[in-house]
């Protein structure tokens, strides 16, 4: 049994974590229980070394497309640095053309840990943050280009695009969905983005952002409500308690790290940073618990905070036996 229907729970696939092929497969067997659609994570390299992987999103997404019937988003892809936003583009018309009204396109400013790797120079936050909203005016006219037939070019101050159109696109463009934590940024994805990505955080901190983006739907005549607000929770559950805390400290250390990350650029540095991470670092961060009902309300809280869509994310390596659990004993339970 599911979430009720106007509330999508679903997986949050860590391919810094997990083998292609296993997430492929956790991500059906997550479906099978109940939960509805994944969000697959877009890295060049893993947090710390102990996760281990960092698959191409892009393909991965491809194969859930194929395995499941549920929606598909990138959670997030950075449009400005590894990636022009051209390229982006094209592989999100080509998933939506292929999985109608399934694919969102999730957008962020970018982490040093996977942008750093061509070796461009790493700008500071507002820098980052510009860039990335000219990468998204560019994917608009792209998608636009592919629905109307009509070649487009830009020349701004980041990126150039010579004249050129999608040649395959879907019917309906892909939503665009921008992650931020921050007031600035939920105010300009509210103008130029169709809906708002966050990760568990404070309710106080929340409903500030939802203020700020709200704010900058009505300003671009839009209505807020008919915009979705996504989130993604990290959590460890196990059997004991003493497991899921071993879990966390062991698998996902970075849900302990009290400051921002954007700027650390090799795992073997997070790997450093995670010796200093103690149990109690989780404590209001991450719920680590072995007893469903605390995740399930610590989850509840979010869904009547307004959220539409929530992925989750257990960070143990027990992802079958945790999918079973909450599909019968936390999903069924949620509701708006």
């Amino acid at each position: 049994m599911a979430a009720s229907e106007d509330l999508t729970i679903g997986y949050a696939a860590m391919l810094e974590q997990f083998h292609p092929t296993d997430v492929v497969d956790w991500s059906a067997h997550a479906e099978e229980h109940g939960f509805s659609g994944v969000m697959a994570a877009d890295h060049f390299q893993p947090w710390v070394p102990q996760q281990g992987e960092a698959a191409f999103v892009w393909n991965v997404l491809t194969a859930l497309g194929e395995r499941t019937r549920g929606d598909l988003g990138p959670g997030v892809t950075c449009p400005s640095f590894r990636f022009h936003p051209a390229v982006v583009a094209q592989a999100s018309a080509t998933l939506a053309a292929m999985y109608p009204g399934r694919h969102w396109l999730g957008l962020g400013s970018g982490e040093a840990l996977n942008e750093h790797v061509t070796a461009g120079y790493w700008p500071e936050a507002p820098e980052r943050i510009n860039r990335m909203f000219e990468a998204i005016d560019i994917i608009k006219k792209l998608f636009a280009s592919g629905i109307d037939g009509k070649d487009v070019k830009h020349a701004g101050q980041y990126f150039k695009l010579e004249s050129t159109r999608l040649w395959t696109m879907p019917e309906v463009p892909p939503e665009i969905l921008v992650a931020t934590a921050g007031p600035i940024t939920a105010k300009r994805a509210g103008k130029h983005a169709d809906g708002l990505i966050t990760v568990g955080a404070p309710l106080e901190k929340i409903e500030m952002l939802f203020g700020r983006f709200d704010a900058g739907v009505k300003e671009s005549g839009r209505d807020p409500e008919a915009m979705p607000k996504v989130l993604q929770v990290h959590m460890s559950w196990a059997a004991t308690d003493e497991e899921a805390m071993a879990n966390a400290m062991t698998e996902w250390p970075n849900g302990g790290m009290k400051f921002p990350k954007a700027d650390i650029r090799s795992p073997h540095d997070f790997a450093q940073m995670a010796k200093l991470v103690r149990p109690e670092d989780f404590e209001g961060r991450m719920v680590v618990s072995s007893d469903p009902d605390e995740h399930r309300k610590a989850i509840q809280q979010y869904v009547d905070l307004g959220f539409d869509r929530i992925y989750l994310h257990n960070v143990g390596r027990n992802q079958k036996e945790w999918i079973e659990v909450f599909g019968r004993e936390v999903l069924p339970k949620l509701a708006r």
